[in-house]
C-alpha cells in the first residue's frame, strides 16, 4: 500500500492513482456536510452557498465549535458514518465537483459509480480520535448557522496534514470493506470446518 499527502485543489490524475488500502493525509480547504445541507440543495432545490463551491474535499462530520471574540475554537471533530448519506452521494460528487469524501464506514453502489465516472475517492479514519485531530484543523467560516444549527451547518476549514485516513473506495470500483467481508467469510468457513460447526449454524440472539 502507498502513502499520499494530498493538497486541495486535487487534480484528476492524482486522485485516480489512489487505490483501496492506501494511506492518505489531507491539506487545504474543506467543508463539513450532513443531512440538512444535502436535503436543502438536492431535495428542496435551494442554492448551494457560493462560498462552498470551490471546495473539493467534503467531510461528513458535525464538529463542535465555539464562537469566541477572536474567531472560532474547534472543540471536537470526528467524521460520522457516510452510508447515512448514500441518497445524495452521487449527486454531491457530480454537482459539487468533489475529489474526496471523508467519513466513517463506506458508501453504496450509486456513489461508487459516480466515483468511477467523475474521479473521487472515499476515505475512512484509521482511528477514533475526536480531539487529537483538532490541531490539524483551523475553522475559517460557516454557512447557514442559524438555519441549520451548529452540528448540521457546513463549516469551512483549513486542513494541515489531517489524517491518517485509509482509502476504502477508489476510482476503479474497489471497496476495501467489501474485500474485508469476503476475507472474513472465507476464514469463517475454514474455522467452521475445523470445529465441526455446520454451515447453517446461527449464533443465539439475545434480543
Amino acid at each position: 500500500m502507498s502513502e499520499y499527502s494530498l493538497e486541495s485543489p486535487i487534480d484528476h490524475k492524482t486522485i485516480r492513482q489512489l487505490r483501496a488500502g492506501d494511506r492518505v493525509y489531507l491539506t487545504g480547504p474543506a467543508f463539513t456536510c450532513r443531512s440538512k445541507l444535502q436535503r436543502a440543495v438536492f431535495d428542496e432545490n435551494l442554492p448551494m452557498p457560493v462560498s462552498l463551491k470551490p471546495f473539493d474535499i467534503l467531510i461528513h462530520a458535525g464538529p463542535i465549535v465555539l464562537t469566541e471574540a477572536d474567531g472560532y475554537h474547534l472543540v471536537s471533530f470526528m467524521p460520522t458514518s457516510s452510508v447515512r448519506f448514500e441518497k445524495w452521494g452521487a449527486q454531491s460528487i457530480e454537482q459539487w465537483g468533489l475529489r474526496v469524501i471523508v467519513g466513517k464506514t463506506t458508501m453504496g453502489a450509486a456513489t461508487m459509480d459516480a466515483m468511477r465516472r467523475y474521479g473521487c475517492v472515499h476515505l475512512t479514519p484509521r482511528s477514533v480520535s475526536p480531539t487529537l485531530w483538532c490541531d490539524a484543523i483551523r475553522i475559517t467560516g460557516v454557512e447557514l448557522l442559524e438555519e441549520m444549527g451548529s452540528i448540521e451547518a457546513p463549516w469551512q476549514m483549513m486542513l494541515n496534514r489531517l489524517g491518517p485516513f485509509v482509502v476504502d473506495m477508489d476510482t476503479e470500483g474497489n471497496n476495501l470493506f467489501d474485500a474485508l467481508d469476503q476475507e472474513i467469510q472465507k476464514n469463517k468457513e475454514i474455522a467452521y470446518r475445523k470445529l465441526g460447526i455446520p454451515d447453517h449454524f446461527q449464533p443465539t440472539k439475545l434480543y
